[in-house]
């Protein structure tokens, strides 16, 4: 090798180690970019996740890699993150900072971290992604830098290097190594050793302009040979693992210590037949609960796997047997020749065949936010890059694990976990009644053991438990672990683990829901806070129209041509022009299927309507393609709004063709050709004639595309491939051809669903790049705009006018606006800007890949699914699969539904915790006894936690969620109307189960039995009375604020399945598990008592709702009487510290 001194690298558990005390940038140049590439390789494929700062520092050093792992900001909109002094006050996580997510953590009370914190970002997991997607960037940059110090493949004696030679794989000519190596090394010698772009087509079997055969035996073929475009998952967790979690809950885990202590004394003393029932019933019950708490996850678990396999099966086209196809990204075989536009992933590594001001952003792989030029020179492209501008198309050489892109995403792990603001408020809750709880438990604790050792504690005999000096070590110590275990039990009761998991439970099943309704959810707190929207800023094609367009109004040669497909009185020259102009200037294509079939058009709809009537009026789509070649192209831009191409014809004539905007080619033109085919100057009448055209079509709701050309001088156009391609083509001087208005009618109950949202306080705004007046039309047919009175500035403006004003009026004309037309993405962008800093909660639609920023700064950004570019959908929070608008109400309600769904579980779980704690302390406190033992409390937590999780957060939504306003994002969790129901349930609760506790043997008339007897029985009857009070009362929280609790329970399945299962199971529990709950069995009129207690909850809640409450919420009377207080105290702490 030229550099004698050579550095050998080894791979080893903590990465690339050096061997060599020489770090000089110029000792690597030795190594070849073959042995480079294969050190890394091994090195990558060991998907190590420990940072590496060695070989960091190395590779930063040699090659001075900047901005690896850059990050943008969001734009300079409003950002809200919450509040400094509340951890748990962040209403927006979509950017939240890593420093406040780490703070709420660290102030939560939590029993189970591994439970609690499951679907919450894992942070340290996340900063282990970072730096294994850093290594493999690295590797990206190591292979270029390589063979940049190689320069490009000479040797020592500067001679060429000979390319490796074919090697045959089954039954072609090139084997998957061979391929990989090329496109990751971006080795263009081997490419020409492999006969070019065509020449490689020919090992592959494939045809560049037709593809490969649409047969499956040859695809299942290719796939055994090179591979299939999916890359190793990591497994999703087992039961097992869920089990273990449960078992990690630290009262759980207390609990089956003093059952274990129980245990053993209870068998020591009372012997193994008897003497197992204490401690062994405890032991049971919290198997149970982990248990069920573990089926409960890990089906969850399985909820979010499916979603997340749908989110990454991203649907392309490509070309076999001549026809363009859809098909999904999974399916992408070698050979296959791939369409490529502006927005679109590069599904597999491959070459370029053919490409017009194709731009890709490697950012993806390489760190670096710089945009790389694709041509014939440089034809390698890389798998998950996005395109950026221009089209083209490829050929996949490389797919799955073979790809730098597969490798990436098999050595990272998809992570579900992302807070949602619900959640964080949520264990705010949780935090704050488990603290109050860990208080009370503590409380009984001290009280139930000062009692039995002052000998103030009597058993069910009526004999003093502990006498000083005379009970033995043994009863002492068995008496005090009961007492312990009643505490912990109050523990695991008052402290709401599953309240945080119930937004995991609901959101779940409404993300399952939303699929069938056509929204698939990528971010999970965008489903909640769709519930909070206060307006929507839509587009009109294809969101609120239905995107199938069709020409139905043609003005050629100066005059209408009626009907648009007519071209027997115009010249022949207008109309070879104009098929000529369609067939050249477009993304789209035409099939002709063999057989005489129906003619196959795709496109965008734009396209395909354009193309429909190129064929109407005479275009033989292939052959116009075959006699004249594109030399260069200007593809559609929505700032220029136009798009156009530069075409050589067989005379060696140029024609720069250019389609787009009406009113904007227009005013490029300074002629047109007349029916006699000569060219007129347009004057300014003529003018004036076809802007009345336009406006005239735009009011009926046309969306006008306007056809031009201009003939180019030969001395004019670049020869040169590179001078071609920085070629600017001309713009001005232009021939107007013809004006055509497209048909795109307005989507089928779209005009109920505009309705449906204002009355649910919800402002839906039109923002389109259409011509004004079109959107005008569409807004008026659609209810957006009421009547022709509203269609004026500022509810209807025009996006440079918006563009143009100050900040603050920006802001103040924001709130108005209804339409926005002719708008660019950065007039979208300050629009969601604009609106969010006047406090709205903003969601956007949008399918362009210059959506992306606007979708990202929105509160909730929502990419169409069938028009949506893969860039637009990546910056998504939802994604719409029918762009249909009506699909985004939906979502809507689903997002009011997760938050009603939530605030209905937090009522019926703070009744259950205010009642069992308000019981068990004031009879600790009075007699030293506890109604509600260990077990009994635990089977009261499954009913509260998981069976009332499952019960009430999947109930789905209704119509009254849209008669209400949006939900503030800073509005109370427990709503007035809330505690008043709590209040009233628990207070009912309390008063007759204190009652039945203190006077329960002489109400029941058990004088008579035994003392042992009776207490039993008057325990059993609270216990079953309290369970049949949570079953009743189940109810009463569907529906917190209506009168008709029962409306819809029986389409609710799984609610009338869980509260059956509640009943049979306490039925069971009562009259057969007497031994291990300590119960006794009812006779039916003590059942019937139990049942009438439950029931009067009904009726109760019924008086109840007719009370009023204040429109204030009760937070803010604490917050008023505490003011003056801390007020004081910040003046007398102001005061100190201005001395």
């Amino acid at each position: 090798m030229k550099n004698s001194r050579k550095r050998k690298m080894s791979i080893s558990g903590g990465g690339i180690t050096d061997h060599d005390e020489d770090r000089k940038r110029g000792d690597f140049v030795g190594s070849t970019p073959k042995e480079t590439a294969e050190q890394l390789q091994l090195f990558i494929c060991s998907h190590e996740t420990n940072s590496d700062s060695n070989f960091r520092s190395i590779f930063l050093s040699v090659w001075s890699r900047t901005d690896l792992e850059s990050g943008g900001g969001s734009g300079g909109g409003f950002q809200d993150y919450g509040s400094v002094s509340d951890p748990f006050d962040i209403v927006r996580t979509k950017s939240a900072s890593v420093d406040s997510l780490k703070r709420w953590r660290q102030a939560a009370l939590v029993l189970n971290a591994s439970r609690r914190f499951r679907y919450t970002l894992d942070l340290k997991k996340e900063e282990e992604k970072k730096q294994i997607i850093a290594k493999i960037r690295t590797h990206a940059q190591v292979i270029r830098a390589a063979y940049l110090f190689q320069s490009h493949g000479e040797k020592a004696d500067g001679t060429p290097k000979s390319p490796p030679s074919p090697i045959p794989t089954g039954n072609y000519k090139v084997n998957p190594g061979q391929l990989a190596s090329m496109t990751r090394d971006h080795d263009f010698p081997a490419l020409q050793n492999f006969g070019g772009v065509n020449g490689l087509a020919e090992m592959l079997k494939t045809n560049p302009d037709k593809g490969i055969n649409d047969d499956e035996a040859n695809i299942l073929d290719r796939k055994n040979v090179f591979g299939s475009n999916t890359y190793p998952r990591k497994k999703g967790r087992s039961f097992w693992r869920f089990l273990f979690d449960a078992c990690r809950d630290t009262t759980l885990i207390i609990l089956m210590v003093a059952a274990a202590a129980s245990l053993a004394l209870g068998i020591k003393t009372e012997g193994i037949k008897e003497g197992w029932y204490d401690g062994g019933s405890i032991a049971l019950a919290v198997i149970i609960v982990i248990v069920v708490t573990a089926i409960s996850d890990y089906k969850q678990s399985l909820q979010f796997q499916n979603l997340n396999e749908e989110k990454q099966n991203i649907q392309l086209e490509v070309v076999r047997g001549g026809r363009r196809v859809e098909i999904s990204i999974f399916d992408i075989v070698v050979g296959d020749v791939i369409t490529l536009k502006i927005g679109d992933q590069v599904p597999a590594d491959g070459v370029l065949i053919s490409g017009h001001s194709l731009s890709i952003d490697e950012s993806s792989m390489t760190g670096e936010s710089k945009i790389v030029h694709k041509d014939h020179k440089s034809p390698f492209l890389m798998s998950g890059c996005k395109v950026a501008d221009g089209y083209g198309t490829m050929m996949a050489t490389s797919v799955g694990i073979h790809t730098e892109w597969g490798l990436l995403m098999a050595s990272i792990s998809e992570d579900n976990g992302e807070e949602t603001p619900l959640q964080v408020r949520l264990n705010g809750v949780a935090t704050f009644i488990g603290i109050v709880g860990l208080v009370v438990a503590v409380s009984v604790l001290v009280i139930l053991l000062i009692r039995f050792f002052t000998g103030h504690t009597k058993d069910d005999k009526e004999q003093v438990e502990f006498i000083a000096g005379k009970t033995s070590l043994g009863d002492a110590v068995d008496g005090a672990i009961k007492i312990f275990t009643v505490a912990v039990t109050i523990v695991v009761v008052a402290v709401p683990e599953g309240l945080p998991l119930a937004v995991t439970l609901t959101l779940a099943y409404s993300m399952r829901k939303m699929m069938s309704d056509k929204a698939l959810v990528r971010r999970l707190s965008a489903c909640e806070t769709m519930g909070s929207a206060t307006t929507i800023c839509s587009d009109k094609t294809g969101t609120l129209t239905l995107n199938l367009m069709t020409v139905v109004e043609a003005y050629i040669c100066g005059k209408k041509n009626d009907p648009p497909n007519d071209t027997s009185a115009l010249p022949p020259k207008i109309v070879s022009l104009l098929v000529e102009s369609v067939a050249q200037n477009t993304t789209g294509s035409v099939f002709l299927p063999e057989g005489g079939q129906e003619i196959e058009v795709s496109g965008s709809p734009t396209e395909k309507a354009i193309l429909q009537w190129g064929v109407n009026i005479g275009m033989n789509f292939e052959a116009v393609r075959s006699e004249s070649s594109i030399i260069h192209a200007f593809p559609f831009n929505s700032e220029k709004k136009r798009g156009g191409v530069a075409v050589k014809r067989p005379d060696s004539e140029v024609h720069v063709h250019w389609k787009g905007a009406a009113e904007i080619v227009l005013a490029a033109c300074t002629r047109y050709m007349d029916i006699d085919g000569q060219l007129v100057p347009l004057n300014e009448e003529k003018v004036e004639y076809y802007k009345k055209a336009i406006e005239d079509m735009a009011s009926g709701s046309l969306r006008c595309v306007a056809i031009a050309y201009r003939p180019c001088e030969a001395e004019t156009v670049p020869t040169g491939e590179d001078e071609l391609a920085q070629w600017e083509l001309p713009e001005g001087d232009l021939v107007l051809l013809a004006i055509v208005g497209l048909k795109d009618p307005c989507r089928k109950g779209v005009r109920e669903a505009v309705e449906l949202c204002v009355k649910a306080g919800v402002k839906v705004r039109m923002v389109t790049g259409d011509n004004l007046q079109t959107a005008r039309a569409i807004a008026l047919e659609c209810g957006i705009l009421a009547s022709n009175a509203d269609a004026e500035e500022p509810n209807l403006i025009e996006g440079k006018s918006f563009r143009a004003m100050s900040e603050d009026r920006r802001l103040e004309v924001a709130e108005k606006i209804s339409v926005m037309g002719r708008s660019s993405p950065n007039d979208k962008l300050l629009l969601v800007q604009a609106l969010r800093k006047r406090g709205h909660v903003v969601a956007v639609t949008g399918d362009g890949t210059n959506d992306a920023p606007a979708l990202h700064e929105a509160d909730i950004g929502l990419a169409m699914g069938i028009q949506g570019t893969e860039v637009a959908k990546e910056s998504s929070d939802i994604i719409i699969l029918d762009d249909d608008f009506a699909s985004v109400v939906k979502v809507v309600r689903w997002g009011r539904s997760v938050y009603a769904n939530i605030q209905k579980f937090i009522q019926f779980q703070l009744t259950v915790n205010v009642a069992a704690l308000v019981i068990n302390v004031v009879a600790a406190i009075s007699s030293g006894d506890v109604p509600l033992n260990a077990v009994q409390l635990l089977w009261v937590n499954l009913i509260m936690d998981t069976l009332g999780a499952l019960a009430l957060a999947t109930e789905p939504p209704t119509d009254h969620l849209m008669d209400r306003h949006p939900v503030g994002r800073r509005e109370p969790l427990i709503t007035n109307i809330m505690w008043r129901n709590l209040l009233i349930q628990a207070a009912y609760q309390v008063t007759v189960l204190l009652t039945l506790n203190f006077r329960g043997i002489e109400i029941l008339h058990l004088q008579k039995e035994s003392d042992e007897h009776a207490k039993k029985v008057k325990n059993t009857l609270i216990f079953n009375a309290f369970v049949f009070a949570q079953i009743f009362n189940e109810f009463n929280a569907r529906k917190p604020d209506e009168m008709n609790v029962f409306k819809g329970v029986t389409k609710n399945r799984l609610f009338m399945g869980i509260v059956g299962l509640t009943v049979v199971l306490q039925v069971v529990i009562v009259m057969f598990l007497g031994k291990f709950t300590t119960t006794t069995r009812l006779s039916w009129q003590l059942w019937l008592v139990s049942i009438v207690i439950g029931f009067i909850s009904w009726p109760l809640a019924v008086v109840g709702k007719l009370i009023p409450v204040s429109q204030k919420p009760f937070s803010e009377y604490f917050t008023d009487i505490f003011k003056p207080c801390t007020s004081k105290h910040r003046n007398e702490g102001g005061n100190e510290n201005g001395e």
